[in-house]
């Protein structure tokens, strides 16, 4: 065994209903503006020829029911709920139609944006890292295995913030599917098993503050749950 100089970081995982081994995490890949009332909202347009990505690092992920101060240097910090995909096959260069056979399962997941930072990076063209980004910013609730979900089509995702409902769509409103999707990462990257895709938020984003509980929700999915504790 090799000599560490410190800890390595611990393996990142996510309960799979049904089972008793978990789904360790390997990457977060996002997609962008992958619902058009979104990217209006946004004051952007959709690409409809193709998705584009943004990623999250293991430090991010927060396993609901999860409790995360509000985190430092934003004073604008956003919710925006998703279904997530989780990869269970290696996936390079292929079709949708193979990509079906690649998803281990789903999930419903909050990433939380800081919002101010980010616009500040639009304005300068720059990355998004440091508005995406952010530790406890991936919040992943249990994953359900893709047979026992069904086709990904007419599901309910929605958001509640204190009970109050702030985001409201369908599945089937994303632009680009999923299995579309995992085509397209798939020719940019070796996805491997333990891949999670965040596919995207419906409208109705907005600001949250410290002491809110936020509740995600996709039908046919366990919740998300995200309480904001005050800054450390």
């Amino acid at each position: 065994m090799p000599d560490y100089l410190f800890p390595p970081p611990a393996v990142r995982s996510l309960p799979v209903l049904g089972h008793t081994a978990r789904f360790p995490i390997s990457r977060i890949f996002c997609v962008g503006r992958n619902y058009a009332e979104h990217a209006a909202e946004m004051g952007s347009e959709v690409d409809r020829a193709a998705p584009f990505y943004f990623t999250k690092s293991l430090t991010a992920v927060a396993e609901s029911p999860a409790q995360v101060p509000y985190p430092p240097g934003t004073y604008d910090y956003h919710h925006e709920v998703e279904f997530v995909v989780a990869l269970g096959a290696p996936a390079f260069r292929i079709t949708p139609e193979a990509a079906v056979a690649t998803v281990l399962g789903y999930g419903c997941g909050l990433d939380m944006t800081r919002r101010d930072l980010q616009a500040k990076a639009k304005e300068k063209r720059r990355p998004w890292d440091i508005g995406k980004d952010v530790e406890g910013a991936a919040v992943l609730g249990p994953l359900t295995p893709a047979g026992d979900f069904g086709q990904v089509g007419p599901q309910a995702i929605e958001l509640e913030v204190n009970g109050e409902h702030r985001q409201t769509g369908r599945l089937s409103g994303m632009v680009h599917s999923v299995p579309e999707i995992i085509a397209d990462l798939s020719q940019y990257y070796h996805l491997v098993p333990g891949d999670l895709i965040m596919t995207g938020t419906p409208a109705g984003v907005g600001p949250v503050d410290v002491g809110d509980k936020l509740v995600g929700r996709v039908g046919g999915l366990a919740s998300v749950e995200l309480t904001i504790l005050p800054p450390e």
